[in-house]
């Protein structure tokens, strides 16, 4: 694909993960360019566009949508925005790379679904790590028996805010930690058992003043083994994974905001001895995770190819999504 051919974006809002991580990505993307972004005040496109380097600016998303020079969609928008906006798009004929979680439920996601298969265009949920050479590695070793009989996969992923003002601490459009993070461990554990639970269960904290979920801790079965994890939106800052099996471990390092200047390592464990003793580090070189999203997904539509991760993959989890948060209500287990 030449120059000339790069995928035409647009990008909805100027959301910080749009202008800090995903649009500098694209601006380093083989296969893409943006070359519009709209936000509902035009002054508030102009003032993102300009510093980025994007040509276009648009004062409503309906403007962004109705430019026939754009072939794709970003849509960074908050979590309750993500379905009706894509749904949009898509109709508009605009393939989309919507952001996690794709939806506030199966069923959103489902009618996302539904709208893609009408126009006959291609959508992804933006879950860039499912595409990161780091966890490309990790299954790797997995399915290469290094580590014996896959049996149960770990995380932990906090973070602490409490900016009343701040998206992911309004329930009412889809703020809390098992939406905002805790879908990471939910979609690695899928990636990784290459299965979908049977069955969850869920602890859930909210917040007394909030209503959002603010430390979850949840349980997934699958045929193979097991996961569990606890994600928080008020602990200290931290992300691990830990992949067991019955001969071996690995350790991922930074699993989820994986940096963009500098390597990644994964560290695989024999279980020599519990001091480390076993312990080898696998290193990838440097790359920045939103710029292969951008280039897979570019690639895809220009060769007209179907999406790199299935939309179907983003109903599943958000499935699995739904059934903890059942979980959490009913105490009780539940399946997706």
């Amino acid at each position: 694909m030449s120059g000339g051919d790069k995928v035409r974006w647009g990008v909805l809002g100027a959301a910080k993960i749009a202008r800090t991580k995903v649009i500098p990505a694209f601006l380093k993307a083989a296969h893409a360019e943006v070359v519009a972004l709209a936000s509902r005040s035009l002054d508030t496109a102009r003032a993102a566009a300009g510093p980025l380097g994007i040509r276009k600016a648009y004062g409503s998303y309906e403007e962004l949508l109705a430019d026939r020079e754009i072939e794709a969609v970003y849509n960074p928008l908050p979590n309750h925005l993500h379905v009706p906006w894509s749904i949009k798009a898509v109709e508009a004929g605009k393939h989309v790379l919507c952001e996690k979680p794709i939806g506030l439920s199966a069923d959103e996601a489902r009618a996302l679904v539904a709208a893609r298969d009408r126009a006959g265009v291609l959508v992804q949920e933006a879950f860039m790590v499912r595409t990161h050479p780091q966890w490309l590695g990790v299954r790797e070793e997995v399915r290469g028996g290094r580590i014996g009989d896959l049996r149960a996969v770990q995380g932990v992923f906090s973070y602490f805010n409490r900016d009343p003002a701040n998206v992911r601490n309004n329930p009412a459009i889809g703020g809390g930690a098992l939406l905002d993070i805790g879908c990471y461990p939910v979609t690695l554990a899928r990636f990784l058992f290459e299965q979908e639970p049977s069955r969850v269960i869920a602890a859930l904290e909210r917040d007394p003043e909030f209503g959002t979920d603010r430390l979850t801790s949840g349980l997934l079965e699958f045929p193979r083994g097991q996961c569990a994890f606890t994600v928080s939106t008020q602990l200290v800052p931290y992300q691990r994974m830990q992949v067991l099996g019955t001969r071996g471990r690995i350790e991922v390092e930074i699993p989820f905001n994986a940096p963009a200047d500098r390597p990644t390592r994964i560290l695989i464990d024999d279980g020599k001895d519990t001091f480390g003793g076993g312990v080898q580090a696998r290193t990838f070189e440097v790359s920045d995770q939103y710029t292969l999203q951008a280039d897979l997904v570019s690639r895809a539509i220009r060769e007209r190819r179907p999406a790199p991760v299935p939309l179907e993959d983003a109903v599943a989890n958000m499935e699995a999504l739904d059934a903890l948060f059942r979980s959490a209500q009913t105490g009780a287990w539940e399946r997706p």
